[in-house]
């Protein structure tokens, strides 16, 4: 799945996989400037996007302290938490490590690890969508289902009648 923001709108896009194996499709969510809903959020995004901006906040209810890098993990890293008890606490609780000049380079939440591979550099200019807009239905934020395995106990290789 990609996300993408253009001129046009705000687009999810099911990109081919083992899991999917349809032709890349899109689908608008919203205008460009909307955020994408709660509830088709993959949430990788964040930590380079808006949650820079609460982790700046001197005003942020978090708790804010050093902490070893996860493996692989380069910069300074800091454990946060938050201190308030919400149901829409502002960022997720983590281990976050930045480079000198504030470049994010590794995150680890609830969600998984995410690692800076190279340096950062400037976005394109423009983003063309994986493939045509449709009327269809977003994807949600769930791992696909397992592909089932053959039962290994039923004998192979039997004639049937």
């Amino acid at each position: 799945m990609s996300l993408a923001a253009t001129a046009d709108g705000l687009f999810q896009c099911g990109l081919p996989s083992a899991g999917r194996p349809e032709p890349a499709s899109c689908v608008r969510l919203g205008d460009p400037t909307d955020a994408v809903p709660r509830r088709l959020d993959p949430r990788v995004q964040h930590p380079f996007t808006d949650w820079l901006e609460v982790l700046t906040d001197r005003r942020a209810p978090l708790a804010v302290s050093p902490a070893r890098p996860p493996q692989g993990a380069s910069g300074s890293c800091y454990s946060v938490d938050t201190t308030s008890a919400s149901l829409n606490a502002p960022l997720d609780v983590g281990i976050y490590c930045y480079a000198p000049d504030g470049t994010p380079t590794a995150v680890r939440t609830t969600a998984g690890t995410l690692t800076l591979a190279g340096p950062a550099g400037p976005g394109p200019a423009t983003v063309a969508l994986p493939g045509p807009v449709t009327d269809g239905e977003p994807l949600g934020v769930a791992a696909p289902e397992p592909e089932p395995k053959p039962d290994e106990s039923a004998p192979t290789g039997a004639a049937t009648p």
